[in-house]
């Protein structure tokens, strides 16, 4: 299975994001992808106050989802998108969505938010429910990371004990001292310690990283980004899970009983 990840700049315009997406999204297509991922928040930029989030969350059944299946389904590709979700309360929930040419078919709400490096993401966006979200496209199994919650190996472990092959990570991974090399460590971490591929999107906002990037499951990255917008593809090979896992047998050794 082919993925591709594509990085953006996300704005205060979703009309022009939404279009920025489906643009994306049809170039990766046009170049062989079937999973097109893309960042945290593409649908608003995020990092808004939580008013002016909520004033523009959506439910998912509406518009946004809407022109995102559409999207799918004019290219035969399945789609992970960030997005704010409506909520009940004064703030809206931070979610991926993923959705394919009939329908959505999985989403993830936030649970592990920015808290951290000075800011509050709590104070922006309605803390999601502890849940292991994967979902089935083509045989492989997308475990759904947002962000933040890279940094905590229990999260991505409890994907891949889930099924997870693909760790998908839409991410809107915030500049400062050393910040860039946190992210391609998480990711690359994440990869080796669960021997899966871990395929993560950013943010290439001028206060983002970008470093959109493919880790296969030794650690390896087979594509990647800077800061610009664009996408790259990498191609998911079943046989290469197995042999690193064979080399790699970490998963098989573990001793929970110990723990």
């Amino acid at each position: 299975m082919r993925i591709a990840v594509c990085q953006l700049a996300p704005t205060r315009d979703s009309v022009a994001n939404s279009d920025a997406i489906a643009t994306l999204a049809q170039s990766a297509a046009a170049d062989g992808a079937r999973v097109v991922v893309f960042p945290e928040a593409s649908m608003y930029q995020c990092m808004s106050s939580a008013a002016e989030l909520q004033e523009v969350a959506q439910p998912l059944d509406g518009p946004f989802v809407t022109g995102l299946i559409a999207v799918a389904a004019k290219a035969d590709i399945v789609l992970v998108v960030g997005m704010y979700e409506s909520s009940e309360g004064e703030r809206p929930y931070n979610t991926v969505v993923v959705v394919g040419p009939k329908g959505l078919q999985g989403s993830h709400r936030k649970f592990l938010v920015y808290d951290a490096f000075g800011y509050r993401e709590s104070d922006t966006v309605q803390v999601g429910t502890p849940r292991t979200d994967v979902v089935d496209v083509d045989g492989f199994k997308l475990g759904l990371i947002t962000c933040y919650e890279i940094r905590f190996p229990e999260c991505a472990r409890n994907l891949v004990d889930a099924g997870a092959d693909v760790l998908v990570v839409s991410s809107a991974w915030p500049i400062g001292q050393g910040k860039e090399d946190h992210f391609v460590t998480m990711v690359r971490a994440r990869a080796l310690e669960n021997t899966v591929y871990v395929a993560a999107a950013g943010d290439c906002s001028p206060t983002m990283v970008g470093r959109s990037h493919v880790v296969d499951p030794l650690g390896y990255q087979v594509a990647g980004l800077a800061n610009e917008q664009g996408h790259v593809c990498a191609d998911i090979d079943a046989g290469r899970i197995a042999s690193a896992r064979e080399t790699l047998p970490v998963l098989e050794q573990r001793r929970l009983h110990l723990m």
